[in-house]
């Protein structure tokens, strides 16, 4: 394995964190995926974070599956399946090996924890963070002709607030929690609807579709949620095969972190 000492830890493994840990995975790469106890993933068919929800996750061709402890997952990384281990902090990473690269790819829209000096190569992906401060590279994640830059210096795009547009619908294809309570789903992800038809509900209160389209992404039903919590995403353009795949913007941030990486190795060269 060319890459078989560099170790890459991959913060969160929401649907585009998956996206990254797909290119990096296919390159060579050995990696570990930390997650919640409780994901909050909403794309979960297509979000590595479902391993920690069921056990494990077939997505196209990767295989993802909950490692039960550190040194499980580390094994488990030079193998053909990706571990995902629960590890809400690095913590963890004082029972691994020193990690060649780690990528904060959580898409918190801040910085939470991540300092430049947690690794030889740290990534910070979308809004929060800033190259050369609190991190070494940013992938700039926002939609649009900078989507999937890599930036060395300086910050991503500021957030906007605003969903990305989606065939014509931004803010009004997510859906968010009506009240506070438990949620309920009448649909699974990947069935289509029609305009205010019924999805589900949360504490009776029912969440219906906005437009016609198809359920993209839902979260975990059971989960404790809050009154305008982001809990589902429904899809103008009705692609059931899209509900199932890794997106295109997921697949442009995988191959940023991966001309990161590589372009970090290349000058360690010189």
């Amino acid at each position: 394995m060319l890459f078989h000492n560099h170790l890459v830890i991959i913060r969160g493994g929401g649907d585009l964190a998956t996206g990254v840990a797909g290119r990096l995975h296919k390159a060579g790469f050995p990696l570990i995926v930390l997650e919640l106890a409780r994901p909050l993933v909403i794309r979960r068919k297509v979000a590595l974070a479902t391993a920690v929800l069921e056990g494990e996750i077939q997505i196209e061709d990767l295989h993802g599956r909950l490692a039960a402890t550190p040194e499980a997952a580390l094994q488990m990384a030079y193998t053909e399946t990706i571990p995902v281990l629960v590890a809400p902090d690095l913590s963890t990473l004082s029972l691994l090996p020193s990690a060649f690269a780690v990528i904060d790819a959580r898409i918190a829209k801040r910085n939470i924890d991540t300092h430049i000096n947690q690794a030889p190569l740290v990534i910070g992906m979308g809004p929060g963070f800033t190259a050369g401060v609190d991190c070494h590279a940013v992938i700039e994640t926002m939609r649009g002709h900078t989507l999937g830059r890599v930036i060395w210096d300086g910050p991503a795009l500021p957030n906007t607030g605003t969903p990305g547009i989606i065939a014509g619908k931004g803010a009004e294809r997510v859906l968010r929690a009506p009240a506070d309570g438990k949620v309920k789903w009448r649909l699974e992800i990947g069935d289509l609807v029609e305009m205010n038809q019924v999805i589900g509900d949360v504490a009776g209160v029912p969440i219906l579709a906005p437009f016609a389209g198809v359920v993209r992404g839902t979260i975990a039903p059971g989960t404790a949620v809050t009154q305008g919590m982001k809990i589902g995403d429904v899809d103008a353009r009705g692609s059931v095969q899209a509900c199932f795949t890794i997106s295109d913007k997921a697949l442009a941030m995988g191959g940023a972190a991966l001309e990161a990486i590589l372009i970090h190795l290349n000058n360690q060269l010189d």
